[in-house]
């Protein structure tokens, strides 16, 4: 865990990578259960037996946007800032997904804090996370996160 005491501090540490994540598991029952809650069932990801049969990639893979999904947990664990009180999921500027996350791989990130502005209340900052899967030469995403982040209480300036 990357401790920043500020988002003061957070502004002269723009341009660096700030911290890289644990591994998380991409399970099976972790792709049923995304293509269970976004209604995306596409035998690719579901179909264990026919994609091992039909599939260019040997086996299931999880969701491109299982993938992003998790780009806010990662986040989460990897870095605190002690002065916000609340973050917000503000948006994307780019994502992109160059490989495929084969069923039972291992996932990480690479954080970046690429960009910092200061908003009322606090600073949008743009997250520029690489996810690479345990194994890959290529990463498996690629995304421009953007966050909102608060350092008073909600409806305060």
């Amino acid at each position: 865990m990357r401790e920043i005491s500020s988002l003061a501090e957070a502004s002269r540490l723009v341009g660096q990578e700030l911290a890289v994540t644990d591994w998380h598991d991409i399970s099976q029952t972790r792709v049923n259960q995304f293509a269970e809650a976004t209604g995306d069932h596409q035998w690719i990801h579901t179909d264990v037996e026919r994609s091992r049969r039909e599939s260019p990639f040997g086996g299931t893979i999880a969701h491109g946007f299982l993938t992003l999904s998790l780009l806010p947990m990662m986040l989460e664990q990897a870095i605190v800032i002690r002065d916000v009180r609340m973050a917000v999921n503000y948006g994307l500027n780019k994502a992109r997904f160059p490989a495929p996350v084969p069923v039972g791989s291992r996932l990480r990130g690479r954080i970046t804090l690429a960009a910092m502005e200061t908003i009322a209340g606090g600073a949008q900052l743009q997250w520029n996370m690489l996810v690479e899967c345990d194994g890959s030469d290529k990463p498996v995403c690629v995304a421009e996160v953007i966050v909102r982040c608060y350092t008073g209480h909600a409806g305060t300036a």
